[in-house]
């Protein structure tokens, strides 16, 4: 079972009957938010290693980026000395440098959105553990009152505390869209383009194209 898996099983437990029906309650009760501090710190854990990713991403993106621009600097030299072999190869590489970069900013967008619903499944369940802390101690204190004078609408009292359900149902969605934002991606990464190949036929006339605009920058020489 996935971290999330784990942590949607957690976040949809009705925390109330749970107390309620446990025969030592008070154990029960921290279990839950040791539980939940346990996965807490998980998630952290998985933030962390996005916004990691997320910049090295970043890093691989502009390493690219900077190096189509080298080779375009490279060309216009190379045509400044009527080197047009050397100028064709250096637009070459140019152009691989920019599809490479356009590879790492697709992967960038999916890692960034990765990184966004990681954050918010952290904030949300940081503020259930809050919650389920408060909630436990209530329960805790409301068992302990009906043992001590046996009285059945304390009982009734934990049963009626609707706001973690609430709660509950609101970080289900959560889940469930890091869930379907996760299959998104996966199939995002996982597809090939078939615009590679129609890629490789026009690159000539690519580059003779930019051949002919670096020339045509250049100063004409006097008469």
């Amino acid at each position: 079972m996935s971290l999330l898996e784990r942590v949607g099983t957690l976040l949809r437990a009705n925390i109330n009957d749970l107390i309620e029906k446990a025969e030592d309650p008070e154990k029960l009760a921290k279990q839950l938010v040791l539980d939940m501090e346990n996965q807490l710190l998980q998630v952290k854990t998985q933030v962390a290693i996005a916004i990691a990713d997320q910049h090295l991403l970043q890093k691989k993106f502009k390493e690219h980026e900077e190096a189509m621009n080298q080779w375009n600097r490279k060309a216009e030299l190379a045509v400044q000395k009527q080197q047009d072999d050397l100028a064709r190869a250096a637009l070459e590489r140019s152009i691989s440098q920019q599809q490479l970069a356009q590879g790492f900013t697709q992967q960038l967008e999916d890692q960034t959105a990765e990184v966004e619903t990681l954050r918010t499944a952290f904030d949300r369940l940081q503020q259930k553990l809050q919650e389920t802390r408060a909630t436990a101690e209530m329960l805790i204190a409301q068992h302990r009152r009906a043992r001590t004078v046996g009285k059945a609408n304390a009982a009734r009292t934990i049963a009626a505390n609707h706001q973690t359900t609430a709660t509950l149902n609101r970080l289900r969605s959560t889940i469930q869209r890091k869930e379907a934002t996760n299959m998104a991606g996966h199939m995002i990464l996982e597809a090939e383009s078939i615009e590679d190949r129609l890629t490789t036929l026009d690159r000539e006339d690519q580059i003779d194209r930019l051949l002919e605009e670096l020339k045509s920058r250049q100063p004409r020489l006097p008469q």
